[in-house]
């Protein structure tokens, strides 16, 4: 069974604490909290069967982050100590005077209530990265070879990214949150020279909020994968080049998350739909004064924010403001209802309280709004199974895996490839395709979604590194949706495009 770490847990977590809400508030912060974390990350990546890099990285400090006068202070350090953390008081107060002078707006926090002492272990078996690497290395030297020793495989690239996270927080409003979260991703993809052509095929297995033991093949079955990919790989280099057109699209949830977390999840960052953030991701086109009336998609989108579901790589017990994880509605019946907030913002906009969604990559980082897992919901009762869905098609294309991505900085006018695509020719799979790439805007392609897979379609994919702020922070995050069937969406030939 999962629990906290007791070697972090017997790092002076309360005497720093003290030390710094005492000295923050006797010189006159409003709000302050102090953040305790330590970050163990591994990176593991092989070609050809051989190692190519191997890292172990352990990130430890303290983030201090004050309110004072109507605006907010940072400061970080690496050493735990009274001393230190006393002078990241001093230092997060100094700024955010020096800061006051420039500002636009008076800072204030939506309130959040004291939740007393309390926890959160993510449920794992296996610490991903307490496995020895000589260990973590024969398992992926085995499945490289695998795939090298089939026809047609000239190489393969293989990698495994694991992260151990212990944090404290604890703020002036009473809240004491210990948690510890773990996350893996593993990867494999081979290749095929032919000539002057050539072809990719990567697993699909999406990155979880799991241990190690997500490797076993019991939540997912990498030896089925591994095995089929030669002959996917051997099928698609056979494969036709898509002619251009309109296509209805049956799209597996191992590429629509892509989809949804680009045009959906930074769409509805409330701080990109007021145009206060636009690093790596621009704004969004969802702007305030359409809450309530922007009609996004069709009636069957559904789409919620959490921190809750079990396994995402967003999931928290808190935030790191406070917040308690929730659920909560962004695009209800393919209405825009809602928008991811964090405390700041949540005031800002008068919509009452934050819904969790604070997050700080490192100690030494100050946390911004980041985003919670964006999941579309499937069809309600017993739905239609994938095999149902493209029996349903006369003419289209079935789409697995994700791959390369284009969207503007208003999250609007968008291009999707993806790993594998099946043309559908009068509700049967025929063949593969290549250079398949979907065009649309935000708008027009939920509008066109005409139905929703069952819950037996339902997968939680998404992403260890998304990118925001200045400087730049990396975030985990997780998108569940079902297998969906859109109308009409206009393909292109990736491969002509690119040749313009």
């Amino acid at each position: 069974m999962a629990t906290l770490d007791e070697e972090f847990l017997a790092l002076p977590l309360g005497e720093l604490d003290a030390v710094v809400l005492e000295r923050a508030q006797s010189r006159g912060a409003s709000d302050a909290e102090i953040r305790i974390e330590q970050i163990r990350e591994q990176y593991l990546v092989l070609r050809d069967a051989l190692v190519e890099g191997a890292t172990d990285d352990v990130e430890i400090g303290v983030g201090v982050r004050v309110v004072i006068d109507g605006s907010i202070g940072f400061a970080g350090t690496i050493e735990l100590t009274k001393d230190a953390v006393a002078r990241a008081v001093d230092v997060a107060i100094e700024a955010a005077r020096v800061t006051a002078g420039s500002r636009r707006r008076f800072v204030e926090l939506a309130p959040e209530p004291s939740y007393g002492s309390v926890e959160f272990v993510s449920p794992f078996e296996i610490d991903p990265t307490s496995v020895p690497l000589d260990q973590r290395v024969a398992l992926f030297v085995s499945w490289s070879e695998r795939l090298m020793a089939a026809p047609g495989v000239d190489h393969v690239t293989a990698s495994l990214h694991g992260v151990n996270e212990n944090k404290h927080f604890a703020n002036l409003a009473g809240t004491v949150a210990n948690q510890r979260r773990v996350r893996i991703h593993p990867t494999l993809e081979a290749l095929s020279l032919r000539d002057a052509d050539f072809e990719t095929m990567r697993t699909v297995a999406p990155p979880v909020g799991r241990g190690y033991e997500y490797l076993s093949g019991t939540t997912w079955d990498f030896e089925s994968e591994i095995a089929a990919i030669p002959q996917l790989l051997e099928e698609k280099l056979a494969s036709p080049s898509v002619e251009p057109g309109e296509f209805d699209l049956v799209i597996d949830p191992t590429n629509l998350w892509l989809t949804i977390h680009e045009s959906v999840g930074h769409a509805t960052e409330l701080d990109r739909a007021l145009g206060y953030e636009a690093a790596y991701a621009g704004t969004s086109f969802a702007t305030f004064d359409q809450l309530g009336s922007l009609r996004y998609g069709s009636e069957l989108m559904q789409i919620t924010g959490d921190r809750v579901t079990p396994y995402g790589l967003a999931t928290i017990g808190f935030d790191d403001e406070g917040v308690k994880a929730q659920e909560f509605d962004l695009v209800r019946d393919g209405v825009l209802v809602g928008y991811q907030l964090d405390r700041q913002i949540a005031h800002e906009a008068a919509l009452g309280s934050s819904n969790g969604c604070a997050f700080g990559c490192s100690p030494l980082m100050s946390p911004i709004q980041r985003m919670a897992n964006v999941s579309l919901k499937p069809a309600q009762g017993n739905g239609p199974s994938t095999p149902e869905l493209i029996a349903g098609v006369r003419r289209g294309i079935y789409i697995v895996g994700d791959k390369s991505w284009s969207i503007d900085m208003q999250r609007y006018n968008f291009q999707f490839t993806g790993q594998r695509f099946f043309l559908i020719d009068e509700g049967k799979i025929v063949s593969q395709l290549r250079d398949v790439a979907y065009q649309a805007t935000t708008t027009d392609f939920w509008g066109s979604l005409v139905a929703l897979g069952g819950s037996s379609t339902y997968l939680l994919g998404g992403a260890m590194n998304c990118g925001k702020g200045q400087p730049g922070q990396i975030a985990p995050v997780s998108h569940g949706c079902p297998s969906a069937l859109f109308a009409n969406v206009r393909v292109l030939n990736a491969k002509q495009e690119s040749g313009r």
